[in-house]
């Protein structure tokens, strides 16, 4: 294994001089898997941007973005490579409210997270402004990986909300709300509550809770780490543009060093020029990480939900057991000194027989319908823990594979990086000895 490993590495430093482009495209193409029916149909992508000013809902003017979705027949050959549908432009928020709409409708899927609203862990040179041109074309990319992980997955790509929200420019907002997902939101609140209030937690969901946070910590140290090295980067380059002004002066006062001296002033100009483009490709890989980080949240979320479930489960069987417990006293008699029916029989006398059967029949059939709704729950339960458990199964995979794939090509770019400099130092080397 360690000399396959070398073996490998070997023939990764050999080709460790990636195009800002290539290594784009690499990223993008190992994000999703082309295997569900959708992405067999059509190809799908959100083709551009576009700024515009309009009134909010309290009538006040303001500026926001807008993407366009293109959809065209994966054999664009036997369709003429027409756009499937129409091609709308959809706003952040109908993003978002699509994203909402997938989680309260699967809530035992890892739903994919939607690029940053604002930029975070940004390095200080960089710009937080969500108008930013530079920002608005990471969040377009991220989009389009937002909407090819629903499109890649096997439960979400088939529902009917998201083919509409792709193909139709309007009456998708209405499509969507009359659905009345949003009465079947389970409040912050009352997922807290049973969080807190839950007896018996399952193991498996608590082990993956603490995942997901060890994780969130661990991708967030690393892009502070990435922000730090970043500004110190940016800064040691910049340094480069001072050794190019230098030497340029210097060559002016001298005549047989002057030549050498320029030229070598000109390579730490160019070495200098560069570190923009650098970070800027480095964003990419950020976003990836990123991507991941709020990926932390989906998991939380099934958490959040099976809690419920299981707080349900264990109000249900709790409401069971009194119930079983007043047939049992109705039908020995026996009643307890401080209960509402002690006070009861004190205060009003005894029942009569025929009240006694009256409500004991009744209580059976309350008892019978309770024993059928703790089956259900429980049934429920089993079957969110099955399914959840698949679709977390594959986003560890999916995570493995691709956070691995990510780390790889940036250790290449850095490689890459420092060739580069080592190649602009070689050339002063050259034009001081020919001095």
């Amino acid at each position: 294994m360690m000399a396959d490993s070398g073996s490998e590495e070997v023939a990764v430093l050999d080709n460790t001089d990636l195009t800002s482009t290539e290594s784009e495209n690499n990223a993008i193409n190992t994000m999703v898997e082309r295997e569900t029916a959708l992405l067999r149909k059509i190809d799908i992508s959100v083709a551009e941007s576009e700024k515009r000013t309009g009134k909010n809902t309290v009538n006040m003017h303001e500026t926001y973005t807008v993407y366009l979705i293109e959809t065209r027949p994966a054999d664009a050959g036997a369709e003429g490579g027409q756009p499937v549908g129409d091609s709308p432009w959809r706003r952040y928020s109908e993003f978002e409210l699509l994203r909402t709409f997938l989680l309260v409708t699967y809530p035992y899927v890892v739903i994919p997270p939607l690029p940053e609203k604002r930029a975070e862990f940004v390095w200080h040179k960089l710009s937080a402004d969500n108008l930013d041109p530079d920002f608005v074309e990471r969040r377009r990319m991220g989009l389009e990986n937002f909407l090819m992980r629903i499109a890649s997955h096997s439960v979400l790509s088939n529902d009917k909300i998201f083919y509409q929200f792709l193909t139709e420019e309007k009456g998708w907002r209405e499509s969507v709300l009359e659905t009345g997902f949003q009465d079947k939101a389970d409040s912050r609140l009352k997922s807290l509550s049973a969080m807190f209030r839950v007896k018996n937690p399952d193991k498996c969901f608590t082990d993956l809770k603490q995942y997901s946070d060890e994780l969130n910590n661990a991708i967030s140290h690393l892009l502070r780490v990435r922000v730090k090295v970043a500004d110190r980067m940016y800064g040691v380059y910049k340094v480069h543009g001072n050794y190019g002004r230098v030497f340029s002066e210097w060559s002016a006062i001298e005549k047989e060093m002057g030549d050498g001296l320029q030229s070598a002033g000109h390579h730490m100009d160019t070495h200098s020029a560069s570190v923009d483009d650098i970070l800027e490709e480095e964003e990419h890989y950020a976003d990836q990480l990123k991507e991941y980080l709020f990926y932390t949240d989906a998991l939380r979320s099934v958490c959040r939900k099976h809690e419920l479930m299981q707080y349900e489960l264990e109000m249900a069987v709790l409401d069971l057991a009194n119930k079983k417990q007043q047939r049992e006293e109705l039908t020995t008699g026996a009643v307890r000194v401080f209960s509402l029916k002690g006070m009861s029989s004190k205060l009003f006398g005894q029942e009569s027989p025929e009240q006694r059967e009256s409500r004991l029949a009744a209580l059976q059939l309350s008892i019978q319908a309770s024993e059928e709704g703790v089956l259900e729950k429980n049934r429920e339960c089993r079957e969110f823990m099955r399914m959840s458990w698949e679709d977390v199964k594959r986003f560890k995979e999916q995570k493995d594979r691709e956070l691995r794939e990510a780390l790889i090509s940036y250790a290449i770019m850095q490689m890459s990086v420092c060739k580069k400099g080592i190649q602009v130092w070689s050339n002063a080397k050259e034009c001081f000895n020919k001095m």
